[in-house]
């Protein structure tokens, strides 16, 4: 069976990557609020430190404006820590959450193709779609006739529970190729 295939056609991937990618939009909007806050910050520190170079301000002036400088300098040295600390903490989160929804799917996955394999006797079910360590297709050759791809069969169970209109129609059968082997009944 095609396994990538079968992620990508159940209705419950879309819904995750659509929960993934809208949290990583407000994430990114987070983000962008922040650089927001340090370019105001960058424009004020700007003035700040013309002013404090001013020669028609008085010397006292000037120095009270080379601390505001210095302050607002560490406010954003602060700012730009907080901003690589959420950038990563919120990259980390996504990453997670994104590792967690694909295991959750992939059970509810294997759940299917085991019962399936099951119910038809399969003894073995390969991952057509899967590769190997070289990133080279895991099974090179199968004897015509001996592999059933039961990809399709596996997203109509997956998608049986769909709210109307979420399910995808699964796509036509492809010639089989290297999928599961039926045990054999012939004794040699």
């Amino acid at each position: 069976m095609d396994l990538s295939k079968a992620f990508a056609e159940y209705y419950k991937t879309k819904g995750a990557q659509s929960q993934l990618k809208e949290n990583a939009d407000k994430a990114k909007e987070q983000l962008a609020d922040r650089f927001a806050t340090l370019k105001k910050l960058a424009d004020d520190i700007e003035k700040i430190k013309k002013e404090a170079q001013d020669p028609v301000l008085s010397e006292s002036i000037r120095a009270k404006k080379r601390s505001e400088f210095e302050s607002k300098a560490q406010e954003i040295r602060s700012l730009e820590r907080d901003i690589n600390e959420f950038r990563q903490l919120r990259e980390q989160q996504l990453q997670t959450e994104g590792m967690q929804q694909r295991k959750g799917l992939y059970e509810e996955i294997l759940k299917v193709v085991n019962d399936k394999a099951k119910a038809d006797q399969y003894d073995l079910v390969f991952d057509k779609s899967g590769m190997g360590a070289m990133g080279l297709p895991f099974l090179i050759h199968a004897k015509e006739g001996t592999t059933q791809d039961f990809t399709a069969e596996v997203i109509v169970e997956l998608n049986k529970d769909a709210p109307a209109g979420g399910a995808a129609a699964p796509a036509a059968e492809e010639k089989p190729a290297a999928a599961p082997t039926k045990p054999s009944t012939k004794k040699k």
